[in-house]
């Protein structure tokens, strides 16, 4: 597997970042493919899944910044898939190849089965669940279905995206974790009964007041209003 090396040193070499290509199975057997961004000393995971269409491509600018505020991050490439930055999703390839449904809703089992794979094999103290377009929607699902297994979660541009009422809302009103919810401008609408029906009181919106953007792309520096996003994301971690 490639592997990426960078020591940052001040008097000492305080923090070593390393990046690689990782695989593991999903609840099917399927491999999946994950880029994972390690820091030293870090004792908090963020796992990231990508939007429709995508793959772990969507990090590749996004991950080094978190790692650079001391978070290990995983960028996971989900069945359901394309490709983006020069990124081919290759758990969707592989799922394809097998003749394996790639729907949305197929690949929840995959983002069950890396959170599994992250608490057995890494054991961080803390998880942290970030998705974005459909993938946002389904680690709310998961943070309501299972209310004690993570300890927070980012939602990019959540919805009612799967052709059943509630289906989100309805595990979202379980939801006992801080939760970070935002969008573009004119997405609200589309996640805010989700919102609502998370009881905690640690619950995070933000909405730019510019038009914004879809998913988690709305961190890339190429979107002039990228840095209200990030200031949010960073108020909302610290705040954990």
């Amino acid at each position: 597997m490639k592997t990426i090396l960078t020591c940052i040193i001040s008097l000492t070499c305080l923090f070593t970042f390393a990046q690689n290509t990782i695989d593991y199975p999903s609840k099917d057997g399927l491999r999946i493919t994950a880029d994972l961004y390690e820091v030293s000393k870090s004792d908090t995971f963020i796992i990231l899944f990508h939007q429709a269409g995508w793959s772990r491509g969507e990090y590749k600018e996004t991950a080094p910044k978190l790692n650079a505020l001391g978070y290990t991050c995983l960028a996971v490439d989900q069945r359901s898939g394309g490709g983006v930055n020069d990124i081919t999703n290759q758990t969707n390839k592989q799922a394809k190849k097998a003749g394996k449904s790639t729907g949305f809703i197929d690949a929840f089992q995959d983002i069950e089965a890396t959170i599994d794979y992250v608490k057995k094999t890494y054991k961080p103290k803390k998880i942290i669940i970030w998705g974005s377009s459909y993938s946002s929607s389904l680690v709310l699902k998961y943070a309501g279905d299972n209310p004690d297994s993570i300890d927070a979660v980012l939602s990019f541009s959540p919805g009612e995206y799967f052709g059943k009422d509630n289906f989100i809302k309805n595990s979202a009103s379980k939801i006992k974790v801080p939760t970070f919810i935002t969008s573009a401008q004119g997405e609200k609408k589309s996640w805010s009964a989700i919102n609502d029906a998370i009881a905690t009181k640690t619950k995070t919106t933000y909405l730019p007041k510019t038009s914004g953007n879809h998913g988690s792309r709305a961190l890339w520096n190429k979107f002039s209003d990228s840095e209200g996003y990030w200031t949010a994301v960073k108020s909302f971690l610290n705040d954990l």
